[in-house]
């Protein structure tokens, strides 16, 4: 067994042809949670994976500051009211360096003051506690699908019809039943058809850090996949990774 904490080096995209090789190193939809409540930390934790996230979890400013300077995140769930700095301070370091990742601010703060100076801190969106689960993770789907360009939720390649939000695949309109795993994998190679995507990638796509991690679990899944939609939906690009052929 391994674990997310492992270091891993990112391949290095090819300079010519298809498929290419995908730039960073991890696959889509890793979210970061910033919030010193143990209870509400929990509850998004298990909310946010239940929905297909993978989620790694900082109690203070030090620490996201240090993780944020580290690892690649697709999204930011960031509190206030942190216990060493204030959150606003931990976000605009961020987009002093540049860097654009999605940030939805989760606080008690609800004046209208604090959420403009949220807002022009850099914040996507601001969602006042207490706030519903659901709610959040919609929100989070609807930052990522904008960061993406997308406007409708759904994923289509070819014949197949994905669904973020059910969590539902078709294949020619007839449904596929998936395992929350598979889900995950087939997710994270439709958003980018012809990037190979490593086992390391994929992993970081499914799991959080320490979290641990079957030396063949990837294998496993593409199988189960192939088995489910066709020994041609998913390729494999031997010593790399695998992905899916563009349309």
């Amino acid at each position: 067994m391994s674990t997310r904490a492992d270091q891993r080096t990112p391949a290095r995209p090819s300079a010519h042809g298809k498929p290419r090789l995908a730039a960073a190193p991890r696959a889509a939809m890793r979210v970061l949670l910033i919030e010193d409540d143990a209870m509400i930390a929990q509850g998004l934790q298990t909310a946010l994976r239940q929905g297909g996230f993978a989620v790694d979890w900082m109690r203070d400013g030090k620490g996201a500051a240090a993780a944020l300077q580290t690892t690649a995140f697709d999204v930011v769930l960031l509190d206030l009211g942190l216990p060493d700095r204030d959150g606003i301070d931990v976000l605009r370091e961020l987009r002093r360096r540049a860097d654009a990742t999605p940030v939805i601010i989760l606080t008690a703060r609800d004046e209208i003051q604090h959420r403009i100076a949220g807002l022009d801190a850099g914040a996507d969106d601001y969602i006042v506690k207490p706030f519903d689960l659901d709610e959040v993770t919609a929100r989070i789907r609807s930052v990522l699908r904008r960061a993406a360009g997308r406007g409708d939720p759904s994923i289509r390649h070819g014949e197949l019809r994905l669904d973020p939000v059910a969590r539902t695949v078709e294949r020619g309109k007839v449904p596929v039943n998936l395992s929350a795993h598979e889900f995950a994998v087939l997710e994270a190679l439709l958003q980018r058809p012809g990037a190979v995507l490593s086992r390391a990638q994929l992993e970081d796509r499914l799991y959080g850090w320490n979290e641990q991690i079957g030396s063949n679990a990837i294998e496993v899944y593409i199988h189960g996949l192939r088995r489910k939609l066709g020994s041609d939906a998913i390729r494999t690009l031997r010593g790399v990774g695998y992905f899916v052929p563009k349309a």
